[in-house]
């Protein structure tokens, strides 16, 4: 095990002065719009962090209502930010999830798969922690981010004041892509009689009473909601793209719900057909099939133009199949290092080769481009490029072989791996790691 350091970012204050402060506006106080706001205050820029709910915590923030159209498609209706379900936990443990300096221990939820709360409760520390609600404007909507004259320009509005522009040096989106819904495309859709939901609009298993349901989707939430669901429905029918052929199985633990691949064809008649060959009349069609990246309020002409100068735009948080935490607080370290000139870009010209490069190899592979942000096995790499480039130590041993078993508990154990695990030797690593971790920091502040 390594002796924990602590690097200059623990300190609530940058301890060389600033090369170039800058305004800085950040675009949502979830996770992600935290830390980044920490990290650039820091490095001794001023930040203003703008969130449209009255409450911090992002996506982490439970609202039992549902939005109007249960599908999400219609742009004219009232968004509801969070997609979290009421059984939601996490499906990896504590000890790799809270961000490097700030580690997520038990509060009042003792699991290591804690719920939701637990994280939310989890956030509202961190941000009394480091004195950010000083920096975050609630209730505050941005309703458009324009580059005028070199600058950024933020309209924002808020009901006891309307719309109001500002001008700053940067922007920082952090506003999470768990809101706008990605639906399977299913011919024949239009004629079928039954009720289509996508998973950001699911809450609770209760509406599912008695009914025939088809869930499409194999990643996380779809693993938990068809479990969710089958408790209460008559029967669950789960098409995965990962099931190419071969007769239907029913599902371990459930006599209820049965394994299908992808949907071929939907009928007026109520009949689903899958390409197995199987077919079910059902009630209700449950997408969770994952989430678009949205940005309404940025109007940019169709272009943002990078030239030799630092960056004035940048986003945290867009790469998926990660462990979000640690990699939004590198991501805000090195945008907050790249802002104030102590870390330095390459030039243009080897960027764009690099991008290039990156989708050559995507068409050479197959692989659709809305995966571009899908880091998976590059996680640990691309975490540490990071603390490297910010002068920071790199990943725990203990956390990438505590993310690597958890990974592989979750598909052999679907119903159990969030409470039968056989890592303990790592979690004592971690808990030692904290605490040799929490005397440095108290040591630090005498």
């Amino acid at each position: 095990m390594t002796n924990p350091t602590i690097p200059k970012h623990n300190l609530n204050f940058s301890p060389f002065p600033p090369l170039t402060p800058q305004n800085v506006a950040v675009i949502g106080a979830g996770a992600a719009g935290l830390v980044a706001a920490r990290e650039l205050r820091r490095e001794g820029h001023k930040v203003v962090v703008f969130e449209r709910e009255i409450k911090v915590g992002g996506t982490w923030v439970y609202n039992p209502s549902t939005e109007s159209y249960p599908l999400g498609l219609d742009p004219t209706r009232v968004v509801i930010h969070s997609s979290l379900y009421a059984s939601l936990r996490t499906n990896l443990p504590r000890e790799v999830m809270g961000f490097r300096d700030y580690p997520f221990v038990v509060q009042r939820d003792p699991r290591r798969f804690s719920g939701h709360v637990e994280v939310l409760e989890y956030l509202n520390n961190f941000e009394t922690e480091f004195g950010l609600g000083e920096l975050v404007r609630l209730g505050a909507e941005v309703r458009r981010v324009w580059l005028e004259g070199g600058k950024w320009k933020i309209r924002s509005r808020m009901s006891v004041r309307g719309d109001l522009d500002e001008v700053y040096d940067a922007v920082v989106v952090c506003n999470g892509h768990y809101t706008e819904p990605r639906i399977a495309e299913i011919p024949g859709i239009e004629t079928w009689p039954g009720l289509q939901i996508h998973s950001h609009n699911y809450r609770i298993p209760e509406p599912f009473q008695g009914q025939v349901v088809i869930l499409i989707g194999s990643s996380a939430s779809a693993v938990d909601i068809c479990r969710d669901i089958a408790g209460v429905a008559k029967e669950v029918h789960v098409a995965s793209r990962s099931v190419t052929y071969g007769p239907i199985g029913k599902l371990p633990g459930h006599d209820n719900m049965w394994l299908h691949s992808m949907i071929e064809s939907a009928h007026g008649d109520g009949i689903v057909v899958f390409r197995d060959g199987s077919a079910v009349c059902a009630d209700v069609i449950l997408h969770c099939t994952g989430y678009k990246y949205t940005f309404p309020f940025l109007d940019t002409n169709g272009a943002v133009t990078v030239d030799d100068n630092p960056p004035s735009l940048s986003f945290v948080g867009l790469p998926w199949k990660v462990v979000p935490f640690p990699l939004c607080e590198l991501q805000s370290k090195w945008i907050a290092d790249v802002s104030s000139g102590r870390v330095s870009l390459p030039s243009s010209n080897e960027m764009m080769a690099d991008v290039e490069a990156f989708y050559r190899n995507f068409n050479t592979s197959g692989i659709p481009k809305h995966y571009t942000h899908n880091l998976g096995d590059s996680l640990f790499e691309y975490n540490d490029w990071l603390a490297s480039e910010c002068e920071c130590p790199p990943s725990d041993e203990w956390g990438k072989e505590m993310y690597s078993a958890a990974s592989k508990n979750r598909k052999v154990r679907p119903e159990t791996y969030r409470d039968k695990w056989d890592d303990e030797d790592l979690a004592a690593q971690a808990r030692e790691d904290f605490e040799c971790f929490s005397k440095g920091n108290r040591n630090l502040s005498q």
